[in-house]
């Protein structure tokens, strides 16, 4: 089994994208002291969103897992840009957003995606708290949005 991030992201067959650019005014990470905020990200693969729609409409769960997963690697791209390599990135807290109808009730599974994927790259590093909320809708009709909180590590 690899020992570094890198070298697990690479045994999954992933590799971090570019780091998203800002769809509005904002920045995509904002540091202080040993923290890093992320700014939400979003399913963007090349520059456009992978999905468009709500879960439990046109969106169904597994689909929308596969959408967290891409989320979390933006997460892990801004994350890793900030914090000076992948290495140095430990993952505290997780709010995971899903646009969803009234009755859809599985966000929690949607989150699981990125939980998942984040603790498999980062091992013991990728545990963290998470909040997984429902909402009525995301920026340019996104199914999925996740930001964090990242804690730099000094080694």
């Amino acid at each position: 089994m690899a020992t570094t991030p890198a070298a697990r992201l690479e045994e999954l067959g992933l590799e971090l994208p570019e780091v998203a650019a800002p769809a509005a005014a904002y920045q995509p990470t904002a540091r202080t002291g040993s923290l890093v905020l992320t700014a939400g990200q979003l399913p963007v693969v090349d520059g456009a969103l992978s999905a468009t729609g709500k879960l439990g409409d046109a969106i169904g769960t597994e689909q929308g897992v596969q959408l967290a997963r891409t989320c979390a690697l933006n997460v892990l791209a801004a994350a890793a840009s900030a914090a000076g390599g992948l290495d140095r990135v430990r993952i505290v807290k997780l709010t995971v957003f899903v646009a969803s109808t009234s009755e859809f009730t599985e966000q929690h599974l949607v989150a699981n995606g990125a939980s998942e994927l984040l603790g498999k790259v980062l091992a013991e590093h990728g545990t963290h708290a998470r909040s997984a909320v429902g909402v009525a809708s995301l920026p340019l009709d996104a199914p999925v949005e996740i930001e964090a909180v990242v804690e730099v590590l000094d080694h």
